[in-house]
């Protein structure tokens, strides 16, 4: 799942897709690496078209899982090897999949389909809400201009964290200006809770560079598909 922040101008993340080098060749690499890969184009909040844009697009990315996961058979996919990936607010999103899986977003949805992803891979993600670490505009764009405390707390992922939350991959760069904490904090929450979690941190890179950093010419690529062939 794609969900770029363009530059410190831009208003901030869920506010716009990035569905080419955060989706479909990331997609074709994968394949090309002998990995099923799905691109979801999630709905951006709004409160034009939702009901409640704060949880508009986990409902969209647990159904997902939950169709994935129905026609694994169809598919030929094994059901307890699916996950979910996400980049900047992309990240963010895949990141409260990953925390929030025994919520279910839709309550008009009966379907009791697991939709817990078996791991999550997050890319110069944006992982907590809470001021001095997160995003601004990405905690604005999903829950307005004044959100409660307990709204906030509720989508800062790295406090989401469990024994039963999936393993997690983690890239970012230390001059990224969505800040490193955010990768950092998940990670040290996983340590804590005995969750399996693998990081890769530059010193350069920046933001939003897809899959190769522009600084050290290298691909992540590589590394996540080792990792997830490990797990």
């Amino acid at each position: 799942m794609e969900g770029r922040v363009h530059d410190r101008n831009f208003r901030g993340g869920y506010s716009g897709t990035a569905t080419d080098h955060e989706g479909t060749q990331v997609a074709k690499a994968l394949t090309e690496a002998g990995i099923t890969a799905f691109v979801l184009k999630y709905r951006i909040p709004s409160d034009r078209y939702c009901v409640d844009k704060s949880l508009a697009p986990l409902q969209d990315a647990q159904q997902a899982i939950r169709l994935v996961r129905l026609r694994a058979a169809e598919w030929q996919l094994n059901p307890n090897k699916i996950g979910i990936m996400g980049f900047s607010a992309g990240g963010h999103l895949a990141a409260t999949a990953a925390t929030h899986f025994e919520q279910n977003a839709d309550p008009t949805c009966t379907d009791l389909t697991s939709v817990r992803p078996d791991f999550v891979a997050l890319i110069y993600p944006v992982v907590s809400f809470r001021d001095g670490i997160g995003h601004d505009g990405s905690r604005e764009n999903l829950l307005g201009k004044s959100p409660t405390l307990q709204q906030t707390a509720h989508f800062s992922n790295e406090l989401r964290v469990t024994p039963q939350s999936p393993p997690a991959f983690l890239v970012h760069a230390q001059d990224d200006w969505v800040k490193i904490e955010n990768s950092l904090l998940f990670y040290e929450a996983c340590l804590r809770n005995g969750v399996p979690v693998e990081a890769h941190f530059w010193v350069k890179g920046g933001h939003g560079f897809g899959m190769v950093n522009p600084v050290t010419k290298v691909s992540w690529v590589p590394w996540l598909v080792a990792w997830m062939n490990g797990i």
